[in-house]
């Protein structure tokens, strides 16, 4: 956390001495700040937050793809005349364990267009979702499973 909290000071800074007040400034800040801490803390402390940095990331990246991709989904669902859609429920076994983990898996299901989260068993073991385009089940199981779940875990763990 300390590191942390070192990366933002420093992309602050970044921001202050360039003078420009922006989120890609600071992006910018952020970036070289933590090169400039990895550069000059070579230890594992620092090793495992670079990592937790590309894993979020990675995260977000493969989040907007996911996203842009059910969106113009449900454009084209919305605009061609003939329903392509194959609703369903489906149910999905869960690895996470914390409820932070499932609150936002399930938010992330429920934010990206044409999916909804609906449920979580009692014993937190199975996500109920409602997807409306299900060629297939297992294929479903295994972008949730894959996708979401898996970089969730490497975010949180």
């Amino acid at each position: 956390m300390n590191i942390l909290l070192l990366n933002i000071v420093l992309a602050l800074a970044w921001v202050a001495l360039t003078g420009r007040y922006t989120a890609a400034n600071f992006g910018v800040g952020f970036f070289l700040a933590l090169l400039v801490i990895w550069l000059s803390h070579r230890t594992a402390t620092t090793a495992v937050y670079v990592g937790k940095i590309r894993d979020v990331v990675s995260f977000l990246l493969f989040f907007l793809k996911e996203l842009t991709k059910s969106n113009l989904r449900m454009a084209y669902e919305v605009l061609t005349p003939r329903h392509h859609m194959r609703p369903g429920i489906i149910a999905i076994p869960l690895d996470l364990k914390t409820d932070l983990e499932i609150t936002v898996l399930t938010s992330l299901i429920t934010l990206t267009p044409g999916t909804l989260s609906l449920d979580v068993s009692e014993d937190r073991k199975t996500l109920y979702i409602h997807a409306m385009f299900i060629e297939d089940r297992e294929q479903m199981r295994t972008l949730i499973k894959d996708g979401f779940e898996r970089r969730v875990m490497e975010v949180f763990r």
